[in-house]
Formats: C-alpha cells, structure tokens, sequence
C-alpha cells in the first residue's frame, strides 16, 4: 500500500482526501475525507479575479489539511485546481499561498484531464458489475463548469462546459448582488438556455446519447440524491451508488428553484454552503438526464478526488 493525499480545490469547494492504495487489487481505502466550502469562485465571472476573502477562506482550509496530512504521514500529495483559479488573472497569487502552506504548486489542469481524473475515480469500483451497462456518461458538475465523459474502461471522448452551480447562480440568478429568492420564470429560463447551449457545445465531440449508464458527481448530485431519499442528515454510505430516477430529479428541482432561500437551508442534509447555488446544479443535472433519456442517474461519492490519489499511488 502507498498512503497518498489528494487535493482538489474547485470553484465552490476544497476537499481532501488522505488514503491507503493498493494499485494491485484497485483498493482504496479512505483514512480521511472532508470538504470545505470556501466557494473560491466568488465573482470570477463578473470580475476576472480571485476575491481576497475567497483565498483566504481557502488558505485557511489549506492549513488545517495540512494538519491533516501531517497527522496520518502521507508519502504522497498532489494538489488539483480547477475551473476558478484557471480562469482568474491573479491566480499567481493562489499559487503562492498554496505553496507556502502546503508545500506543493497547485496544479491547474486543463478541462480535459479533470475529465479523466473524474472519470477513473468514478468508475474504477464499477468494473465487473453486471447491473450497469456501459458505455457510461460520467458527469461531474462542479462550482464553475461541468465535466463530460463518455466511456468503457478507459475515457472515450470528454468535453468541460463553462456552466457550474455558482457560475449559473452568478451569471442569472443575482439581482442587486443578491441571489433571487425565489428566481423568477425568465431567470429560470435564461439559465435553461444557457445550459442546454452548452450541452450542444458538448455533443460537437461527445456522443451524449451513446451512454447506456449515466453516473453523477459532486455535491449538486449528492445532495440531490440525500433529498430523494429525505435523508436526516448527510449520510455517505446511503448516497454512495443510490439510483435517483429521473422523475424524481424532476421534481426535487422544480421544487428547488420555487423554494426560498429559508425553505431549502430547513432540508436536513442540506450543507449551508449549497443552499443558494443547488437550484442551479440540479438543474444542470435534469437538462443533461433530458438531453440523453436517462431514466436514472447513479450517485457516486467517488469522483475527481478518487482519481487524483490513484494518480499518485
């Protein structure tokens, strides 16, 4: 076994992983899992740049996972970042900070490895089950853009779009600098058209419809499928492969995008850091389940940050 750290620092979230893998048998066994809202992405659509308050926030969180890291003697640690601070004019400012904590550069991958990494960690558990056909369509809809991935037991064809659940609240839901509570009916459809163009965008090279098996990432699918299953608290083990049908997807967005901002931070399982932008994200989620006829979507708890530490076992 060789005892890695994985780091993926997204546009709404910095999580952590600290695990034991076994590159021989595909095992890889979780000594620590968290995550942080530090929601970095904070007005990069509007302004081009990483607001102060955003990288302090996620400097902080990158101090106590170095803690974190210490404590458990990783051999290994790679640091991933991804939509916000590529996009943003000083992320040399980011990098800084990262590497005065950590000690490592973050890496700013590009669309397409964050496509191959979420794949792998999605999907390297699936192999040889019998109840789930492939090719699959790994979605990972994230802070600032939305990977998609089609593919067997390697990645076939991959494609990120620029639609995320803090880039679509951003960019349609705001009105004076705060979130619409609830959204209109023209803010809802700006954000669908926005969505689906983007979805055209993706099917230029990726063969959407071909999937037999849709898998959903990250915290917009996971919370959705805590709601489905009117979870008491956030519960891992239960949403770990739950299968959400797509009428229920349905109607658990249509219900979030007329609720207000008082009425979704009520729902148990809900971690305050989601509850202004998972409108957006289940969104993204039912658009994409409507453009290939998905009649479910199978939730995994495993996704990018899975990747990054088989990356470096």
């Amino acid at each position: 076994m060789t005892r890695v750290a994985a780091i993926d620092c997204g546009t709404n979230s910095i999580r952590l992983l600290v695990a034991d893998a076994d590159p021989k048998t595909g095992e890889l066994l979780d000594l620590d899992r968290r995550m942080t809202i530090v929601r970095l992405g904070q007005g990069v659509d509007r302004t081009g740049r990483l607001a102060p308050e955003a990288l302090e926030r996620t400097f902080a969180a990158c101090r106590e996972y170095a803690a974190v890291i210490k404590e458990h003697g990783a051999e290994r640690l790679r640091f991933v970042a991804t939509s916000a601070s590529r996009d943003a004019e000083n992320r040399d400012e980011f990098v800084r900070g990262v590497l005065d904590i950590l000690g490592v550069e973050p890496e700013v991958i590009t669309g397409d490895q964050e496509a191959e990494f979420s794949f792998t960690g999605a999907t390297k558990e699936l192999t040889g089950r019998d109840d789930l056909t492939r090719p699959y369509l790994v979605v990972d809809i994230g802070g600032g853009s939305t990977e998609l991935v089609v593919g067997d037991d390697h990645v076939r064809a991959a494609r990120s779009v620029d639609v995320g659940c803090v880039r679509m609240t951003e960019r349609h839901l705001l009105h004076e600098g705060v979130v619409s509570d609830p959204p209109t009916a023209e803010q809802i459809a700006a954000m669908r058209a926005d969505i689906e163009a983007a979805l055209d965008l993706a099917e230029e090279t990726v063969p959407l419809r071909e999937a037999h098996t849709l898998v959903g990432l990250a915290g917009s699918v996971t919370t959705v499928s805590a709601i489905a299953q009117e979870l008491p608290e956030y519960d891992s083990a239960r949403i770990h492969h739950s299968r959400v049908s797509h009428d229920r997807v349905r109607e658990i967005t249509e219900w979030l995008l007329r609720s207000t901002h008082a009425e979704r931070a009520r729902i148990p399982s809900m971690h305050p850091g989601r509850v202004d932008v998972i409108g957006a994200g289940a969104l993204v989620l039912l658009a994409i389940m409507e453009r290939i006829g998905a009649e479910e979507v199978v939730v995994s708890e495993h996704d990018i940050l899975d990747g990054i530490a088989w990356s470096v076992a």
